[in-house]
Protein backbone atom coordinates (compact mmCIF):
# COMPACT_ATOMS: atom_id res chain seq x y z
CA UNK A 1 0.00 0.00 0.00
CA UNK A 2 1.03 3.37 -1.01
CA UNK A 3 4.36 1.31 -2.73
CA UNK A 4 5.53 0.34 0.95
CA UNK A 5 5.09 -3.20 1.77
CA UNK A 6 4.81 -4.75 5.09
CA UNK A 7 6.64 -6.77 7.44
CA UNK A 8 3.85 -6.64 10.12
CA UNK A 9 0.76 -7.64 8.44
CA UNK A 10 -1.35 -6.92 11.55
CA UNK A 11 -0.24 -3.44 11.87
CA UNK A 12 -1.44 -2.53 8.52
CA UNK A 13 -4.85 -4.49 9.35
CA UNK A 14 -5.37 -2.46 12.65
CA UNK A 15 -4.75 0.83 10.96
CA UNK A 16 -7.57 0.14 8.67
CA UNK A 17 -9.47 -0.85 11.19
CA UNK A 18 -11.95 1.89 12.61
CA UNK A 19 -13.16 1.94 16.19
CA UNK A 20 -16.35 1.03 15.42
CA UNK A 21 -15.12 -2.59 15.87
CA UNK A 22 -13.90 -2.27 18.67
CA UNK A 23 -10.81 -1.50 20.94
CA UNK A 24 -7.91 -2.85 18.74
CA UNK A 25 -8.43 -0.16 15.85
CA UNK A 26 -6.54 2.70 14.77
CA UNK A 27 -6.82 5.40 16.96
CA UNK A 28 -3.63 5.28 18.49
CA UNK A 29 -1.75 5.03 14.77
CA UNK A 30 -3.54 7.71 13.66
CA UNK A 31 -2.16 10.11 16.45
CA UNK A 32 1.51 8.59 15.66
CA UNK A 33 0.81 9.21 11.99
CA UNK A 34 -0.40 12.89 12.50
CA UNK A 35 2.50 13.59 14.23
CA UNK A 36 4.89 12.33 11.84
CA UNK A 37 3.15 13.94 9.01
CA UNK A 38 3.20 17.14 10.18
CA UNK A 39 6.59 17.24 11.32
CA UNK A 40 7.69 15.83 7.22
CA UNK A 41 5.30 18.75 5.48
CA UNK A 42 6.85 21.07 7.64
CA UNK A 43 10.43 20.43 7.05
CA UNK A 44 9.84 19.73 3.09
CA UNK A 45 7.84 23.24 3.13
CA UNK A 46 10.85 25.06 5.22
CA UNK A 47 13.27 23.58 2.49
CA UNK A 48 10.77 24.69 -0.32
CA UNK A 49 10.52 28.07 0.75
CA UNK A 50 13.48 29.63 2.47
CA UNK A 51 12.18 33.34 2.86
CA UNK A 52 9.02 31.95 3.91
CA UNK A 53 8.24 33.81 7.42
CA UNK A 54 6.79 31.43 10.49
CA UNK A 55 3.24 32.68 9.55
CA UNK A 56 2.97 31.27 6.05
CA UNK A 57 4.62 28.21 6.66
CA UNK A 58 2.04 27.64 9.09
CA UNK A 59 -0.71 28.79 7.49
CA UNK A 60 0.60 26.41 4.12
CA UNK A 61 1.34 23.29 6.27
CA UNK A 62 -2.07 23.95 7.69
CA UNK A 63 -3.51 23.66 4.28
CA UNK A 64 -1.62 20.63 2.83
CA UNK A 65 -2.11 18.60 6.13
CA UNK A 66 -6.22 19.43 6.47
CA UNK A 67 -9.08 16.32 6.36
CA UNK A 68 -9.97 17.35 3.36
CA UNK A 69 -7.03 16.91 1.28
CA UNK A 70 -6.20 13.76 3.39
CA UNK A 71 -9.44 12.48 2.85
CA UNK A 72 -8.24 13.30 -0.90
CA UNK A 73 -5.19 11.74 -1.12
CA UNK A 74 -7.26 8.48 0.68
CA UNK A 75 -9.40 8.28 -2.28
CA UNK A 76 -7.15 8.83 -5.38
CA UNK A 77 -5.91 5.39 -3.21
CA UNK A 78 -8.49 3.61 -3.37
CA UNK A 79 -8.62 3.72 0.32
CA UNK A 80 -12.12 3.49 0.97
CA UNK A 81 -12.13 0.46 -0.28
CA UNK A 82 -9.83 -1.14 1.93
CA UNK A 83 -11.07 0.23 5.68
CA UNK A 84 -12.92 -2.15 8.18
CA UNK A 85 -16.01 -0.69 9.39
CA UNK A 86 -18.55 -1.84 12.04
CA UNK A 87 -22.38 -2.59 10.95
CA UNK A 88 -23.48 0.80 11.82
CA UNK A 89 -20.59 2.79 10.15
CA UNK A 90 -20.70 0.48 7.07
CA UNK A 91 -24.66 0.97 6.94
CA UNK A 92 -24.42 4.33 7.22
CA UNK A 93 -21.74 4.81 4.14
CA UNK A 94 -18.51 5.57 6.53
CA UNK A 95 -16.03 4.69 4.14
CA UNK A 96 -17.35 7.71 2.02
CA UNK A 97 -16.89 9.98 5.43
CA UNK A 98 -13.83 12.16 4.85
CA UNK A 99 -12.83 12.04 8.56
CA UNK A 100 -13.03 8.52 8.38
CA UNK A 101 -10.37 8.72 5.12
CA UNK A 102 -8.22 11.07 6.63
CA UNK A 103 -7.59 8.88 10.08
CA UNK A 104 -7.27 5.83 8.12
CA UNK A 105 -4.40 7.62 6.18
CA UNK A 106 -2.56 8.96 9.42
CA UNK A 107 -2.83 5.67 10.78
CA UNK A 108 -1.23 4.03 7.97
CA UNK A 109 1.35 6.32 8.13
CA UNK A 110 1.53 5.49 11.63
CA UNK A 111 2.05 1.92 11.29
CA UNK A 112 4.62 2.03 8.19
CA UNK A 113 6.85 4.16 11.18
CA UNK A 114 6.66 1.37 13.85
CA UNK A 115 6.65 -1.38 10.79
CA UNK A 116 9.81 0.09 9.21
CA UNK A 117 11.60 3.70 10.07
CA UNK A 118 11.44 7.47 9.95
CA UNK A 119 12.94 7.47 7.18
CA UNK A 120 11.14 4.92 5.08
CA UNK A 121 7.82 6.90 6.24
CA UNK A 122 9.11 10.01 5.15
CA UNK A 123 9.71 8.78 1.97
CA UNK A 124 6.15 7.39 1.80
CA UNK A 125 4.49 10.72 2.74
CA UNK A 126 6.92 12.57 0.18
CA UNK A 127 5.70 10.51 -2.49
CA UNK A 128 1.97 11.04 -1.80
CA UNK A 129 2.51 14.77 -1.77
CA UNK A 130 4.95 15.47 -4.26
CA UNK A 131 2.16 16.98 -6.50
CA UNK A 132 0.56 19.32 -3.95
CA UNK A 133 4.31 20.27 -2.96
CA UNK A 134 5.07 21.20 -6.48
CA UNK A 135 2.32 22.75 -7.39
CA UNK A 136 1.70 25.53 -3.82
CA UNK A 137 2.65 28.52 -3.69
CA UNK A 138 2.90 31.09 -0.94
CA UNK A 139 0.50 33.87 -2.62
CA UNK A 140 -1.88 30.87 -2.86
CA UNK A 141 -2.97 30.54 0.67
CA UNK A 142 -4.47 33.65 2.27
CA UNK A 143 -5.27 33.86 5.93
CA UNK A 144 -8.23 32.22 7.35
CA UNK A 145 -11.08 34.18 8.07
CA UNK A 146 -10.59 34.48 12.06
CA UNK A 147 -7.01 35.41 11.86
CA UNK A 148 -8.12 38.46 9.07
CA UNK A 149 -10.58 39.40 11.35
CA UNK A 150 -8.56 39.81 14.53
CA UNK A 151 -5.88 41.80 12.77
CA UNK A 152 -8.35 44.03 11.28
CA UNK A 153 -9.33 44.94 15.53
CA UNK A 154 -6.19 44.86 16.49
CA UNK A 155 -5.43 47.44 13.83
CA UNK A 156 -8.12 50.06 15.00
CA UNK A 157 -7.21 49.32 18.79
CA UNK A 158 -10.15 47.27 19.49
CA UNK A 159 -10.74 44.06 21.64
CA UNK A 160 -10.80 40.72 19.66
CA UNK A 161 -14.58 39.06 18.95
CA UNK A 162 -15.82 36.39 21.19
CA UNK A 163 -17.45 33.35 19.59
CA UNK A 164 -19.78 31.12 21.29
CA UNK A 165 -21.85 28.14 20.44
CA UNK A 166 -25.21 28.81 19.94
CA UNK A 167 -26.40 25.30 18.88
CA UNK A 168 -25.29 21.93 18.12
CA UNK A 169 -27.56 18.78 16.57
CA UNK A 170 -26.44 15.79 14.91
CA UNK A 171 -25.14 12.84 15.69
CA UNK A 172 -21.34 12.60 17.69
CA UNK A 173 -19.85 11.32 13.96
CA UNK A 174 -21.73 13.86 11.97
CA UNK A 175 -22.65 17.02 14.08
CA UNK A 176 -23.66 20.47 12.79
CA UNK A 177 -22.96 23.84 14.81
CA UNK A 178 -24.10 27.09 14.90
CA UNK A 179 -21.85 30.14 16.60
CA UNK A 180 -21.99 33.32 17.22
CA UNK A 181 -19.09 36.09 16.97
CA UNK A 182 -19.63 39.16 18.83
CA UNK A 183 -17.70 42.14 17.75
CA UNK A 184 -17.66 45.33 20.16
CA UNK A 185 -18.02 47.78 16.89
CA UNK A 186 -20.59 45.82 15.55
CA UNK A 187 -24.83 45.93 17.03
CA UNK A 188 -25.89 42.67 16.60
CA UNK A 189 -23.88 39.53 16.72
CA UNK A 190 -23.14 37.54 13.60
CA UNK A 191 -24.50 34.47 13.48
CA UNK A 192 -23.22 31.08 10.98
CA UNK A 193 -23.20 27.92 10.85
CA UNK A 194 -20.96 24.57 9.48
CA UNK A 195 -20.31 21.14 9.85
CA UNK A 196 -17.38 21.73 12.49
CA UNK A 197 -17.06 24.67 15.12
CA UNK A 198 -14.38 25.76 13.29
CA UNK A 199 -15.99 25.91 10.05
CA UNK A 200 -18.76 27.90 11.61
CA UNK A 201 -16.34 30.01 13.57
CA UNK A 202 -14.48 31.05 10.25
CA UNK A 203 -17.81 31.35 8.53
CA UNK A 204 -18.96 33.81 11.24
CA UNK A 205 -15.43 35.69 11.18
CA UNK A 206 -15.98 35.73 7.15
CA UNK A 207 -19.87 37.51 7.75
CA UNK A 208 -18.16 40.18 10.19
CA UNK A 209 -15.27 41.36 8.46
CA UNK A 210 -17.59 41.47 4.93
CA UNK A 211 -20.34 44.01 7.30
CA UNK A 212 -17.10 45.41 8.84
CA UNK A 213 -15.50 46.35 5.47
CA UNK A 214 -18.55 47.70 3.95
CA UNK A 215 -19.04 50.35 6.55
CA UNK A 216 -15.73 51.76 6.34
Amino acid sequence: MFNYEFNDDELLKQALTHRSLGNNNNERLEYLGDAILGFVIADALFRKFPNASEGELTRLRAYLVKGERLAEIASQHNLQDAINLGPGELKSGGWRRKSVLANSLEAILGAIFLDSDFASCQRVVLDLYQPYLDSINISDIKKDAKTRLQEHLQSRQLNTPVYKIINQTGSPHNPYFQVSCQVDSLDNEILAEGKSRRKAEQAAAEKALLILTENK
